[in-house]
């Protein structure tokens, strides 16, 4: 059972509507240093909680949140609400226009074992435990994560159509996506959507370091209120969406790898052994190029391009104790070939090497190779939303950045606050029965 919550949420005042464009931020994982610098600039703008500075960020970002609450620059909603958010955007050579449509709640932050959020990626535990010293620091939540539930009735899309048409906020944001923010104040409505959520299970899309934080903070707060029904401290906040009848877009995050030890004829050479390879002539013709096999991937190197193709008859030594849906996936097979055997790298190794990146601009992988700073790039295609679930249901992970669901979810629309005295509401009254 999936217990999800409305929230009272805390969000700029009124006076700052006009300009939320310069307030929102991306998220943290994906927020370039570039961008993170033109952002920190603007005393107000949501990455001073997000991604705080300062010798100790943390205690930073939550002197940061007193400032703008006792200034009243952020203030909280009267009443508890699911917050209605419609994503619209266009993909690179599309004219048509997309919407992907979700909601924002609060859901119970459940360990991975009670099997009600279903993760696909593992994680890195430096990033975890910058996530849990933040949100114990501020008891905030500057950013949802990104969830997917499966209705096939779409029964909750016509109250999220109804409510969209009343925005509380229309604003375009770093990916040139608009972003419209509604609200949902009816208690037979909410009920309905916590009626529906219950009996589902949520696949974890995008955030697996964020809730994980949530995850421990909540084993941390065990003991705190335990009279309470409903703690802030179990509580996370989540941006969710239907994997039915959404324009739901995973985009591929290709690799890169430095400081090699082999030279480009011995890296070609252990290839082959695994590979069917073939010379590809201009690197960046790859861009366009559409990989209709599986287990095909381009190799950039500084002064050649190749297309090359897993072996088939090799399959039988990637890892046979994993189950089949995750050994059947392009990028277990290129980590445990290429970094793993090739390479000597353990998955440990592969998640915490300053060697091997992960960069989803296509032009930024071939810029960093021909200009010798990276020794080679590896282009990847997109992973179907089936193979995630797939996986998911399947109790396994896959590789770390094996997706880039898009677009990403956006920082500073609303901020979900976990402190007791601000996250209490007559939560009762949204499990009655209408």
């Amino acid at each position: 059972m999936a217990e999800i919550l409305p929230l009272r949420a805390w969000r700029y005042s009124e006076e700052w509507t006009n300009t939320l464009e310069d307030l929102v931020a991306p998220l943290f994982d994906v927020v370039s240093a570039k961008q993170r610098e033109m952002l920190y600039h603007h005393p107000f703008n949501s990455i001073h909680l997000s991604v705080p500075q300062g010798d100790n960020p943390p205690v930073q970002a939550q002197k940061t949140l007193e400032r703008w609450k006792n200034e009243g620059i952020l203030k909280q909603d009267d009443l508890p609400g699911i917050y209605v958010y419609y994503q619209y955007f266009r993909l690179p050579g599309e004219g048509e226009m997309r919407c992907r449509k979700g909601f924002i709640a609060q859901i119970k932050a459940y360990d991975w074992s009670e099997n009600q959020i279903l993760r696909h990626e593992s994680t890195i535990v430096s990033a975890v435990n910058d996530r849990i010293d933040l949100l114990a620091a501020t008891q905030i939540q500057a950013s949802p994560t990104h969830g997917l539930y499966e209705d096939e009735s779409q029964e909750l899309e016509k109250y999220m159509d109804a409510a969209i048409a009343s925005p509380l906020y229309e604003v375009e944001d770093y990916q040139g996506v608009r972003e419209v923010l509604s609200v949902i104040h009816d208690a037979r409505v909410i009920s309905r959507f916590l009626e529906i959520m219950k009996s589902k299970q949520v696949i974890l899309a995008d955030g697996h370091h964020r809730l994980e934080g949530a995850i421990e903070y909540r084993k941390q707060q065990k003991d705190t209120f335990p009279e309470l029904k409903w703690k802030g401290s179990d509580f996370h906040l989540m941006y969710f969406t239907n994997a039915h009848g959404n324009d739901l877009k995973i985009l591929p995050t290709h690799r890169l790898y430095y400081e090699l030890d082999l030279s480009d004829e011995e890296l070609l050479e252990k290839l082959s052994q695994w590979f069917d390879m073939r010379p590809f002539g201009d690197a960046e013709e790859l861009a366009t190029y559409t990989f209709q096999r599986k287990w095909s991937f381009g190799l950039v190197l500084k002064d050649q391009a190749w297309i090359i193709k897993f072996k088939p008859e090799l399959w039988s030594q990637i890892k046979p104790e994993l189950p089949d849906s995750l050994r059947n996936l392009d990028l277990v097979i290129l980590h445990e070939v290429l970094f793993h055997q090739i390479l000597g790298m353990s998955s440990e190794e592969q998640r915490k090497s300053k060697n091997l990146a992960f960069e989803r601009n296509f032009s930024r992988c071939i810029r960093e190779v021909r200009e010798g700073k990276a020794d080679f790039a590896v282009i990847t295609r997109e992973i179907d939303l089936e193979q995630v679930l797939e996986v998911c249901k399947s109790g396994a992970v896959m590789p770390q950045k094996s997706t880039y669901f898009y677009p990403k979810a956006l920082g500073g629309l609303l901020f979900a606050s976990i402190r007791q005295d601000e996250f209490e509401s007559n939560y009762e009254a949204f499990f009655e029965k209408y």
